[in-house]
């Protein structure tokens, strides 16, 4: 009996263990399933992801979430070789900067020739490297490089008067990044193609100059003249989205030289509550804008006079050789006469934001400075209609800033022939045709309704109207009045025939009807680009001028396009 008790305790006792350690196994089996599924999981994080998980304060002194990496062994090597390196690099510079250098030169300098240079004893410093996986056809290095450099540097100016001058560039501070792409990638050895670099971004770039025994300053203009061919040269040479191709094994590279993929189209329509730079009147101001600060690349737009609501309704067009990096420039100055202009604010658009074909009409604020936002104070803000049209691409939309004429044969051969002076008159003429594209038609306009307009009378109503004008044209009209009402409804339409849509704006503006007069309420400005462009639309315009309030419009374009002889 004692046996078969202890067979059954023994059989259950054994049957116990198998399932207990079944179940063990399969536990730990799913505890391995689950952390391989998190190890995955977090393979799959990112930089921001870890911030998320791990806040700042609880950061183990080891942790650094950085894509850039440092580079203090290569600054080590560097500065041991870099008596060998400045002998080499002073050597190439020289032979391959000189004739940028008077590719740039201004109008007074006849010449501009290195009669001394070296690096100096101090080499630069790296302070960051990180790698940019967005190319699977290549690899991509920025490399952060910061310099504070004793170098000599002896430039022999000729200038037109026939004087020479022995100008040193002394005091050079550099910080920028540097860009190296290594591509295509190749089965042969070094495993690419070609190496390209280029100056990514410049954030600082400080010299001074002086003449060997005497003061720069005693010779007005020089100074201005040398600084702009300096930053001239380096900004067109060798500042992205220029880069230099150095072919590595034998082949066509061409694809990957700098080459101009589309046009920036730019209406530059008004601005408004800027700061006022004058003690007496109000300022004169001006806008400034570029894609590359090249001299000529850069535009200007015509001076409003005392005021700090300008409207201009100038349109530029600009050349964009990566839309993926390059960004408008937009700084408005007080115009101060023989002064130096006086910076308002600016304020820059990332290309990359716009879409291809599609009309983006921003209000922009001015900041104190592009680089160090630290000052919030309002400085105005500025209007502008964007339009980016990628060359080659056929995606159902027409420019309408883009020509339709050729050059003649005339024009062609004599073009071939000349240069210089020459050439640059008949370019500045074909831009001339271009500035003359006419696009005629008739522009319906819809009044609809408005909102949430300001109370005028003390009864907490207004009695509004809507005045229509086109500002080139000159053509005016009015709605009727809608007595004590903050949410009118008109639906009138009125026609406009418009004989120059890309040049001309559309102005309402909302009175307040009174016995013995009107009250301005406020207004809304608008170019006739995206109703050209669209054919037909509805939308909201917010008042300017006004503390609260909206018009609700229909636009309709009916074309009649012409082109001046």
């Amino acid at each position: 009996m004692s046996f078969f008790v202890g067979l059954v305790l023994g059989v259950a006792f054994g049957v116990g263990l198998v399932m207990a350690f079944a179940h063990c196994e399969n536990y730990r089996a799913k505890q391995r399933s689950e952390l391989a599924a998190t190890i995955a999981a977090f393979s799959k994080m990112t930089v921001q992801d870890s911030r998320k998980l791990l806040p700042p304060e609880f950061y183990p002194s080891w942790v650094v979430f950085s894509q850039r990496q440092k580079l203090k062994w290569l600054n080590l090597e560097l500065t041991k070789i870099w008596p060998y390196v400045n002998e080499a690099a002073s050597e190439l510079i020289k032979i391959s900067v000189e004739p940028v250098l008077e590719q740039y030169k201004s109008a007074i300098l006849a010449s501009l020739k290195f009669s001394n240079l070296t690096l100096g004893t101090v080499a630069p410093q790296f302070t960051g490297i990180s790698v940019i996986e967005d190319d699977p056809s290549g690899i991509t290095l920025e490399l952060e490089l910061n310099w504070d450099g004793n170098p000599n540097i002896v430039l022999d100016i000729q200038t037109m008067l026939g004087v020479s001058l022995p100008i040193q560039v002394k005091n050079i501070g550099f910080t920028g990044v540097f860009r190296l792409i290594f591509k295509p990638l190749v089965e042969q050895f070094p495993c690419f193609g070609a190496v390209s670099y280029s100056l990514r971004e410049k954030k600082n770039l400080d010299f001074t100059l002086k003449i060997i025994g005497g003061e720069l300053s005693s010779i007005p203009g020089i100074s201005d003249a040398i600084e702009d061919t300096i930053r001239d040269a380096i900004e067109d040479s060798i500042t992205w989205p220029v880069r230099k191709v150095v072919p590595i094994l034998p082949g066509d590279y061409s694809d990957l030289e700098l080459k101009p993929v589309g046009v920036l189209e730019v209406k530059l329509v008004q601005a408004r509550d800027l700061t006022n730079k004058d003690i007496v009147g109000k300022s004169d101001p001006f806008a400034v804008l570029y894609v590359r600060p090249l001299r000529d690349r850069t535009k200007k737009s015509k001076t409003i006079n005392n005021d700090l609501n300008p409207i201009w309704n100038e349109h530029f067009e600009f050349i964009v050789e990566d839309p993926s990096t390059q960004r408008l420039t937009v700084k408005i100055y007080d115009d101060e006469g023989i002064q130096a202009s006086e910076l308002i604010g600016c304020t820059q658009v990332h290309l990359a934001d716009l879409q291809p074909g599609k009309v983006k009409d921003l209000w922009l604020n001015l900041v104190k400075d592009l680089e160090v936002q630290r000052d919030k104070k309002n400085r105005g803000q500025v209007h502008l209609e964007l339009l980016y049209c990628p060359f080659g691409v056929q995606s159902g939309f027409s420019n309408p800033f883009a020509t339709h004429f050729s050059l003649t044969s005339l024009e062609k051969a004599l073009k071939s022939e000349a240069n210089g002076s020459e050439a640059a008159d008949i370019d500045k003429a074909v831009n001339q045709k271009k500035r003359d594209v006419i696009v005629r038609g008739v522009l319906s306009v819809t009044v609809i309704s408005a909102e949430d307009l300001p109370a005028m009378d003390v009864m907490g109503k207004a009695d509004p109207y809507v005045v229509l004008y086109m500002k080139k044209l000159g053509t005016k009209n009015k709605t009727r009045v809608v007595n004590e009402n903050l949410n009118p409804t008109w639906n009138q339409t009125f026609d406009f025939v418009v004989e120059d849509g890309l040049h001309d704006m559309l102005i309402l503006e909302v009175w307040d009807h009174d016995t013995f007069g009107k009250d301005y309420m406020g207004r809304c400005i608008m170019t006739l680009t995206r109703v050209i462009m669209e054919g037909e639309f509805t939308d909201s315009f917010p008042l300017e001028g006004a503390k609260s309030g909206k018009l609700n419009l229909h636009l309709k374009w009916t074309p009649q396009p012409i082109y001046r002889d």
